[in-house]
């Protein structure tokens, strides 16, 4: 058996099957906009973990930006008021 192929380490952690792997990728798959609604079903899982890569990457621009909205959001309205505290608990 290859080493690529070997999916245990020294500390004898216990091999992750091909079954298994082919099962979270599909898994993936189906997580991702950019692959799901795709109507061929031939994706690589090269392919699908890159998505994964720049899917989790767009999420947190996206959080990032919501949360840079929150906090400006916040800076314009009354600090006691219940508006300021709905922001603020977003915010953490």
């Amino acid at each position: 058996m290859s080493s690529r192929r070997s999916r245990q380490s020294s500390a004898g952690v216990s091999r992750i099957s091909d079954d298994q792997i082919i099962d979270l990728v599909s898994k993936l798959r189906q997580l991702l906009p950019e692959i799901r609604d795709r109507r061929s079903d031939k994706v690589s899982a090269s392919k699908v973990l890159q998505e994964t890569c720049n899917y989790i990457r767009s999420l947190h621009r996206e959080v990032d930006d919501l949360s840079e909205r929150l906090s400006q959001l916040l800076a314009t309205i009354d600090a006691d008021s219940a508006e300021a505290a709905i922001i603020r608990s977003l915010i953490m």
